[in-house]
């Protein structure tokens, strides 16, 4: 099996003042800087407002620092996005798109979180596509139908290991409690890994990290990460304290 280092990535979505804000990105980057440092790449992605400054703060630690959305254009009359080129010039190296909260409540499509993640790319990030069924979708028994549709459709041309992670949410286990099964997370994990090695060939499929985004904490990092396609993990709530998104990365 390809080896494939694993990215545990923090999505602080709407949280977090400057004060707040600063020492959770600090209090991560002094665990980093006092060493060892875990077997995993670490990414933490605030909200606008605090990129600058946590991208700042966090300089020369290790800790890389990405954005929660770019917009599919290089700049122009948008008001109130954010352009990928400017996310690259404040210090992120990631971005991620197409989040089931961004399908959600701005009703992406597919088509425009594709167009976002060639945005992505064209301006040097690396684009955390992401994709997951419903609570519907699942229990009609269109799991792997519906990811395969979404990875297909939203991931941009130029994709490569080196540009582009593919995060598998499970819509139902985000922010609920509830979270899938080491069973049902491989089993979509493999399938997203044999669609891309459709799309893009067993060896870029097999180098292509695949992170899980349903829940994921410090009591089942361990089962999760030790799962075969599972290369990481987009985490949410347990990302905004430093002791349960450590604990996490210590899981790698």
């Amino acid at each position: 099996m390809t080896a494939r280092r694993k990215l545990i990535a923090g999505n602080w979505k709407m949280n977090g003042l400057k004060s707040d804000g600063l020492a959770l990105a600090r209090g991560i980057a002094d665990r980093l800087k006092a060493g060892p440092a875990p077997a995993c790449d670490l990414l933490v992605c605030p909200p606008t407002t605090l990129v600058a400054l946590v991208a700042e703060a966090v300089s020369g630690s290790g800790l890389a620092v990405g954005g929660q959305d770019c917009h599919a254009k290089a700049g122009g009359a948008h008001t109130g996005d954010t352009a990928a080129a400017a996310l690259a010039d404040l210090g992120c190296r990631h971005v991620i798109v197409g989040h089931s909260e961004r399908r959600t409540d701005h009703a992406e499509t597919d088509a425009v979180v594709k167009a976002k993640a060639e945005a992505a790319l064209a301006a040097g990030l690396i684009a955390i596509v992401c994709i997951g069924e419903t609570l519907a979708q699942r229990d009609e028994g269109r799991t792997i139908e519906v990811n395969r549709s979404q990875l297909l459709n939203s991931l941009p041309d130029g994709a490569t290991p080196d540009n582009a992670v593919i995060a598998y949410e499970p819509v139902w286990a985000i922010g609920t409690g509830r979270v899938a099964t080491p069973a049902q997370a491989q089993e979509v994990h493999a399938a997203i890994r044999a669609a891309l090695a459709e799309r893009l060939g067993s060896d870029a499929a097999g180098r292509m990290r695949i992170l899980y985004g349903g829940s994921m904490k410090p009591d089942n990092a361990l089962e999760l990460l030790a799962l075969p396609d599972v290369d990481g993990g987009l985490i949410g709530g347990a990302s905004l304290k430093v002791a349960d998104f450590w604990a996490i990365a210590e899981s790698c």
